[in-house]
């Protein structure tokens, strides 16, 4: 069979996907594990056939994959790299050492797939994306594998894996009708990636959260390393460019280094994936010691308080739930304090909390436009328009449904020293990214040693 890449890409997308319907229950008669097993049974079992970091959790999963990704690729390993969802372009949810998949191989695997796919009845289009990737890496003979989950982590199709380390990173409130309306519920959907024997590393968590983790751990006799106990870690100075940071084993010593994602959180995912790394290490994996300080300084993660811009100053941030904006309020005040002229493009998704985020980064934006992306969850302008209003926002509120429209009018009469800050959803973001032209996958970083913004090679 001959397919094109946009027939591949439609045969792909005729499967139910989950990630534009959330209506339905995630419960085991509708999500469960049986076809994603099937499936890559019948295609040889390919994530067998390399060493896997597996991360579940509700914040800094991407972050977190990525910092673990860059340090096994500086230490010379051929390393695949699992995400979602992706910003601007499909293949970023399928790289190795930070390339794409390229369209011929993703249309050449979707062709070998499909076979096996027809025989199993009910199958969804991210199990079969999963499907997609860890044959991918297989076929490429990659040394080792980064694995984010998708959604939850029991019932994820991903949990297909028997990783060397499972990872949960920050749990907080997000998709709440699915995983359950207390900390406690989500946390033990997150840590159903934990797998018998395997060492699991936590980040700090609320206390609810890890009550359940420790529970389910012990159970299970899986190693429990947990940051901010058995790893430590101190942040440096930060600035536009990026951030310093001490950590290590809570024996010490604690060790320096540089990452440009910026964020008190960044150092917590940084010193989560070196806990993990560590575990990798002591199982076989090849790390010199080197290679966590390179990694770390060339990780590549866009839409991350990306400033893509500068004057006006433009930052891109996939904010998209009241934690998540906290920790964006947070670098706002300590790199932009002084800087006053600030206005916020905004979107959101219908099943995201809305009022969290505008409570807390309203206060810091003297202008406010809302904008819609182009996706069936996304939240109308005039239904964001009006919760900015119930908030008691007392700011401008414009109304301005398409992308290149909104980042138009923002930069209209803007100072050289002044701000637009694009956040709300990871689609919007990406959006974003393509109005300014940048390409998919690829950060654009501010070069430590000259100050000169930079697009990362």
């Amino acid at each position: 069979m001959t397919w094109s890449y946009q027939a591949a890409l439609d045969y792909l997308y005729s499967f139910i996907n989950y990630e534009v319907r959330r209506e339905v229950r995630y419960a085991p008669e509708v999500m469960n594990l049986d076809r994603p097993i099937a499936l890559l049974a019948g295609l040889g079992a390919p994530h067998r056939q390399y060493p896997i970091i597996h991360i579940a959790g509700t914040k800094g999963k991407g972050s977190v994959g990525a910092f673990c990704q860059a340090t096994l690729q500086a230490a010379g390993l051929r390393t695949g790299l699992y995400s979602s969802p992706h910003l601007q372009e499909f293949r970023e949810r399928f790289r190795i050492d930070n390339a794409m998949i390229t369209p011929e191989m993703l249309t050449e695997l979707l062709a070998e797939i499909k076979p096996v796919a027809d025989g199993i009845a009910g199958l969804t289009w991210f199990e079969l994306t999963t499907a997609l990737g860890l044959l991918y890496f297989a076929r490429q003979n990659v040394d080792a594998v980064v694995c984010e989950v998708g959604l939850g982590g029991r019932l994820d199709a991903t949990n297909v894996v028997h990783p060397l380390v499972s990872v949960i990173t920050s749990l907080s409130y997000d998709h709440t009708y699915l995983l359950g309306n207390t900390l406690a519920e989500i946390a033990r959907e997150k840590a159903g990636i934990i797998k018998p024997g395997v060492p699991v590393v936590s980040a700090p968590q609320p206390p609810e959260a890890a009550a359940v983790l420790e529970h389910i751990a012990t159970e299970r006799n899986a190693p429990l390393i947990v940051v901010g106990r058995d790893w430590v870690c101190e942040s440096g100075q930060t600035t536009r460019c990026g951030q310093s940071f001490r950590a290590g084993p809570a024996a010490g010593p604690l060790r320096d280094y540089w990452t440009p994602l910026i964020g008190e959180h960044q150092v917590i995912n940084a010193t989560v994936a070196l806990a993990a790394l560590d575990v990798t290490r002591r199982y076989g994996v090849n790390l010199p010691a080197d290679a966590a300080v390179a990694g770390l300084r060339a990780v590549n993660w866009p839409g991350r308080f990306e400033i893509v811009r500068q004057q006006p100053w433009v930052i891109l941030d996939a904010a998209h739930n009241g934690e998540s904006a906290q920790r964006l309020s947070q670098a706002l005040e300590a790199l932009f304090a002084d800087v006053n002229r600030r206005v916020m493009i905004f979107g959101a998704m219908t099943d995201k909390d809305v009022h969290s985020m505008f409570t807390i980064l309203l206060p810091h934006f003297d202008h406010l436009i809302v904008t819609q992306a182009a996706h069936p969850r996304a939240r109308t302008v005039s239904e964001l328009a009006t919760l900015a209003h119930e908030v008691g926002y007392a700011g401008t509120v414009e109304e301005v449904p398409a992308m290149e429209d909104a980042i138009a009018r923002a930069q209209q009469d803007m100072p050289a020293e002044s701000l637009i800050l694009i956040t709300g959803s990871v689609a919007l973001v990406g959006e974003a990214r393509d109005v300014f032209g940048l390409t998919p996958g690829r950060a654009i970083y501010c070069d430590m040693a000259t100050a000169q913004q930079v697009q990362t090679q």
